[in-house]
């Protein structure tokens, strides 16, 4: 097969699976929405090669290929980019909500006399205690 027909079916593919995913809900629609558009710029390239050539030439680089090279480099970076800043603002979000949950737990134990669930290490957090109460 010609790489054009390739990569015509691969972007056509890419967004019948991302409307999938959406459809399921299994992918939230901030991020559907950068990859469909990733899908609707390189389907029309599987389509229409020339349109790649001609714009990297409009931009003074060498080829097509190194353009989408370039920008394959660039979108990588930039989705790493993006989930670590999401797992950093995850992690601290984490941090607060189980620091509220202890004051929670504190106070309730305080002022109703509910058990403190105490681990005996790191390795028994979320099982089950004595008491009943998980940690």
């Amino acid at each position: 097969m010609h790489l054009t027909v390739i990569t015509s079916i691969t972007g056509v593919l890419v967004l019948v699976y991302i409307l999938e995913l959406l459809r399921r809900q299994q992918l939230r629609e901030k991020y559907a929405a950068i990859w469909l558009a990733i899908g609707v710029v390189v389907a029309p390239l599987g389509f229409f090669p020339t349109i790649l050539d001609s714009t990297a030439r409009r931009l003074g680089i060498a080829s097509g290929v190194s353009l989408v090279l370039f920008a394959g480099f660039v979108l990588v970076l930039m989705v790493s980019l993006h989930l670590s800043w999401e797992a950093s603002r995850l992690e601290a979000e984490t941090r607060t909500l189980a620091e509220d949950v202890a004051m929670m737990r504190a106070h309730l134990a305080e002022h109703h006399g509910y058990p403190i669930a105490r681990s005996n290490s790191s390795n028994d957090a979320g099982k089950a205690t004595d008491s009943g109460v998980t940690a």
